[in-house]
């Protein structure tokens, strides 16, 4: 497929771009050429060019957080977002969602490196939501540090913690690649999270 990969020269599109040419994708430079728009770029930017590709009748899948997709919701194209393109990240949540249902108090401890721009992250806003919303968020921003979060839960004389570490970002490509996939068949507007392609 013909992919535009806005954010190409980003940190995460930089690891991406090798992992789709050797997938088989092409990387082309316009919308009027692509098949797809994948999105990993910075927050500001990213709603243009979401909307730059639904106006072209483009498919997106987007990667870029800390700002608000909700526009997209009824899209006439399909608009894939996750905060995290990493399977381990996306079964964390689930494990998660999971022990709340047994473990009602937790927190959640995000760290990523110093450049992130959004605090605290998508994926720890979705694991918060996907445990029932009132869980807190410790974020932690550190250079040498790349993308990690943990739930941590107890209960009288017991605890339990679900951690995800991401230790480069080539965590996200078969993520993405699971979307480019699966990007045809999704419905018109937006998709929310990996597990919902899993």
């Amino acid at each position: 497929m013909n992919v535009l990969l806005n954010g190409r020269r980003g940190k995460v599109g930089s690891a991406l771009a090798p992992g789709l040419e050797a997938a088989g994708h092409a990387l082309v430079d316009t919308l009027d050429r692509a098949g797809a728009m994948i999105d990993f770029t910075r927050p500001e930017v990213a709603a243009g060019n979401v909307r730059a590709a639904v106006d072209a009748g483009v498919p997106c899948i987007v990667g870029t957080t800390g700002w608000d997709m909700e526009e997209f919701r009824s899209a006439p194209v399909a608009v894939f977002y996750a905060p995290n393109f990493a399977v381990g990240a996306v079964l964390m949540m689930q494990f998660a969602a999971e022990a709340a249902e047994h473990l009602e108090n937790a927190e959640i401890v995000e760290l990523h490196h110093a450049a992130k721009l959004d605090r605290p992250s998508g994926t720890a806003k979705l694991t918060a939501e996907r445990m029932g919303g009132a869980v807190p968020i410790h974020s932690v921003r550190l250079p040498g540090l790349n993308a990690h979060q943990e739930v941590i839960l107890g209960a009288a004389g017991q605890t339990l913690s679900i951690r995800h570490d991401a230790l480069s970002r080539e965590a996200y490509t078969p993520g993405v690649l699971l979307a480019l996939e699966k990007l045809s068949s999704l419905p018109p507007g937006l998709t929310v999270g990996l597990d919902a392609l899993l």
